[in-house]
């Protein structure tokens, strides 16, 4: 889109204070595009609001119809899941990490990605380039949280600037994702990045109409998380499903959170999988934190959301500062001193992680319904290098992001559904690393 000279300078200058302020080493613990509003508290991302609340007419058709694909693939997982979609005419297998946080899906088209693994436009005769005259480039109402441009080929040019301070940019394009030779999607519109420091693309299926969920009409989708090993190093694979799952039976579900225009607000993420989370326990204790600190204020701060492309959780201070009390309590002792793992997870330990784990028990999010997520105290931590190990909940606003974020840490040996057709998130117990 064409953007007039002060926008441009304003983003210009708080993206790069976005850089040199969140980027971090390996492993990166939160990937979210950021936001392009004039919002001083800079939120990840706010939605042109007419375009892209979740369409009605898009969850009525979902509802009415049956799903479209019935598509079943594995997953590595290490700090992401990464899945291999299989891309184009003839189909090139392209790795992509899962990303319910994120819309714009993109896959690596340069030459800096190795010849596997980046995708070679000219071998596909189903793609095509977006030119400058797309309503998408050029837009009547401005889309922030896509910022697009005219490229001196005169083609549709996009980047994306993340919160861990790396980045993606290339060109709008339209291209299929071929299942079999029976069954593709139409062509949806898709980044094809010319420069990004990331081996993998992006599959983003957030519930923006671009998001891949969206354009290719998926009524479900859903993923086994197994479990994290060896400092990430090792990359269990998990299951990814495209429609339905044939374990969904047994889910408990609770409601996904939707936003009227008059609701939304300036750190509000209409786009995410908003649930409600309703408390903490800790070793069977009950935390004393308000529900409020879970639920989005007058501001937008404080909502919920599932994130499959964020690794640790995330809360805001008034539930962080509850944990936190709460682990001090029961070990602080052998609390590593002055120590924080990238800039936001403190409560970690030298010691032995199995005793530790004990000392402090399961842990449990509660949502609505009933339902909990229930974190075995064998891996409530995480090791992080160097013989260190740490509970994986970090304090949000040390990353300038005011939400609850469950990140895929928390998702471990959990069947997590995303039910665009009825609005809901399911979860059900499994052992991921087995196929399942």
């Amino acid at each position: 889109m064409a953007l007039c000279n002060a926008f441009l300078l304003f983003f210009m200058l708080f993206s790069s204070i976005s850089l040199s302020a969140q980027r971090t080493p390996n492993p990166k613990p939160y990937k979210q595009p950021l936001n392009h509003s004039f919002s001083l508290s800079f939120p990840l991302r706010t939605a042109t609001l007419s375009q892209h609340s979740f369409p009605s007419k898009f969850a009525s058709s979902l509802v009415a119809s049956k799903p479209l694909y019935n598509y079943r693939s594995s997953f590595k997982y290490s700090m992401a899941l990464i899945v291999s979609l299989p891309i184009g005419t003839p189909p090139q297998t392209q790795q992509m990490v899962l990303d319910t946080g994120s819309q714009l899906s993109w896959i690596q088209c340069h030459n800096k990605a190795p010849p596997t693994a980046s995708f070679d436009p000219s071998l596909s005769s189903s793609f095509s380039i977006l030119p400058c005259t797309h309503p998408l480039c050029k837009p009547r109402n401005p889309d922030f949280t896509l910022p697009t441009s005219c490229d001196q080929n005169r083609l549709c040019h996009y980047s994306y600037f993340y919160a861990d301070g790396t980045y993606a940019e290339g060109n709008l394009v339209r291209e299929k994702v071929t299942f079999s030779r029976s069954q593709s999607t139409p062509p949806l519109i898709l980044g094809c990045s010319k420069d990004s420091a990331e081996a993998e693309g992006i599959l983003g299926m957030n519930l923006g109409r671009l998001s891949f969920a969206s354009q290719a009409h998926i009524s479900r989708f859903s993923y086994c998380v197994p479990t994290r090993q060896n400092y990430g190093k090792t990359m269990p694979t998990g299951s990814f499903y495209l429609g339905q799952n044939p374990n969904s039976h047994a889910f408990r579900y609770v409601n996904v959170l939707t936003f009227s225009q008059s609701q939304r607000m300036p750190n509000l993420d209409p786009l995410a999988y908003t649930v409600n989370m309703v408390g903490i326990r800790i070793g069977g204790r009950k935390l004393n934190i308000s529900t409020s600190a879970f639920r989005a204020d007058a501001g937008g701060s404080g909502q919920t959301l599932i994130d499959s492309g964020t690794l640790y959780t995330y809360l805001v201070d008034e539930a962080y500062k509850k944990v936190r009390e709460e682990v001090v309590r029961l070990v602080g002792s052998k609390l590593k001193k002055r120590y924080v793992y990238e800039r936001s997870l403190d409560m970690c330990f030298d010691g032995d992680e199995t005793e530790i784990g004990r000392l402090i028990g399961d842990m449990v999010l509660e949502f609505e319904n009933g339902v909990e997520i229930v974190v075995a105290k064998e891996r409530i931590l995480d090791d992080v290098g160097g013989g260190v190990h740490c509970l994986g909940i970090g304090r949000s606003e040390a990353l300038g992001v005011p939400s609850n974020i469950i990140g895929n840490f928390h998702q471990q040996n959990l069947w997590v559904e995303f039910d665009l057709a009825n609005r809901r998130v399911g979860f059900g117990k499994a052992d991921c690393s087995r196929s399942v």
